[in-house]
């Protein structure tokens, strides 16, 4: 009777997630806010909409790779090559123009190539079945060096005024590809959390051979998630592309550590079964209003890779010890017996006194 009382229930288990869940999204937006606050103090046009929107334009190409990390994290995985897909996009895009082709097909191009290039990881992983860090490592050079052979380490420009409207444009007062993020964001958090493909890509990060035995298609859904990530690469790096109206090589070097850190510092576990698109665009928020802040403040650039690392040292800590002591509680709570009721001591007296 003890056994089944002190059992964890549906809704116990729902509810220490609610409360994990809503401590580690107050913890960043605690974040986030004293970033707004500290760098609105130190410079007068931070806190603009002006600024604000060329924040967000700035972000958008790092938010959509990010979420992309996030689906493949989410399943277990990791991709290293997001930056080097990135890349590799860019200056396909760029070279094809530079040959003659329409800018229409350049851009569409690109996304296939990034599209190609994440079902290429996504097949090695699952055919070969090798761990996806070691995969995506050897992608990562290999997808590099192929930008930096097509281009031979130099940049290309002179795109047409017409390809600005993807990066530049505006819809009244809001940039374009801040419409096409949200648009994203709306989609993602649409089917991870009321979608059955969205349940299966956790079941399979939490418990891959669980999530077998339940009938999910575990090789389809990771080769998916690399797909899409490719996808997104390839499309965040025509918005990047036409927002500077370059294409380099080197441009996506290092994006692939800041979309695993906006996931990182948005809550997730780095070994899979948890995702929120939410917290992970709140994260790549607070990320990309350090340089900017940097920039307006009038401090040194050359110490934001400093606060952003604290930053992200204190969103893990934070994140890490309240999930600990949610879980210290609930599991002390669960252990304790539970308190006999007034109404039950009373029948066991008479009871006692009638035998």
């Amino acid at each position: 009777m003890a056994d089944s009382l002190s059992a964890p229930t549906t809704l116990d288990r729902r509810s220490e997630r609610i409360r994990a869940t809503a401590g580690r999204s107050a913890g960043l937006a605690v974040l986030l806010l004293a970033c707004v606050v500290f760098f609105s103090a130190s410079s007068p046009y931070f806190a603009t909409t002006s600024n604000a929107f060329t924040l967000f334009r700035i972000a958008s190409e790092a938010g959509l790779i990010a979420i992309g990390m996030s689906l493949v994290i989410a399943s277990g995985g990791i991709d290293l090559s997001v930056g080097a897909i990135f890349s590799l996009s860019s200056v396909t895009l760029g070279v094809l123009f530079s040959h003659g082709v329409p800018i229409s097909r350049c851009v569409a191009v690109a996304a296939l190539v990034g599209l190609g290039c994440g079902l290429l990881n996504g097949l090695i992983v699952v055919v070969l079945r090798i761990h996806p860090l070691l995969v995506t490592l050897g992608t990562l050079a290999l997808f590099r060096g192929l930008a930096l052979g097509i281009s031979n380490g130099s940049g290309i420009a002179g795109f047409p005024t017409s390809f600005e409207v993807v990066g530049q444009g505006y819809v009244s007062i809001v940039p374009a590809q801040c419409l096409l993020w949200l648009a994203v964001i709306a989609v993602a958090v649409f089917v991870t959390t009321r979608t059955a493909a969205g349940r299966s890509l956790v079941a399979v990060g939490a418990n891959e051979t669980a999530a077998r035995f339940s009938g999910v298609r575990v090789a389809l859904a990771r080769l998916t998630v690399y797909g899409v990530a490719g996808l997104l690469s390839g499309i965040a790096a025509v918005i990047y592309t036409s927002r500077v109206l370059s294409s380099r090589a080197d441009a996506g070097n290092g994006l692939e550590l800041l979309a695993i850190a906006a996931v990182v510092v948005g809550g997730a576990s780095i070994q899979g079964g948890q995702i929120s698109i939410v917290r992970t665009t709140l994260a790549v928020i607070a990320i990309a209003t350090i340089p900017n802040g940097f920039v307006l403040s009038g401090y040194s650039t050359s110490w934001q890779y400093v606060a952003i690392g604290l930053v992200m040292i204190v969103a893990v800590v934070f994140n890490e010890g309240l999930a600990t002591r949610v879980f210290n509680f609930v599991a002390r709570r669960r252990a304790a017996p539970p308190e006999p009721s007034r109404d039950r001591l009373e029948k066991e007296e008479a009871h006692v006194e009638h035998g």
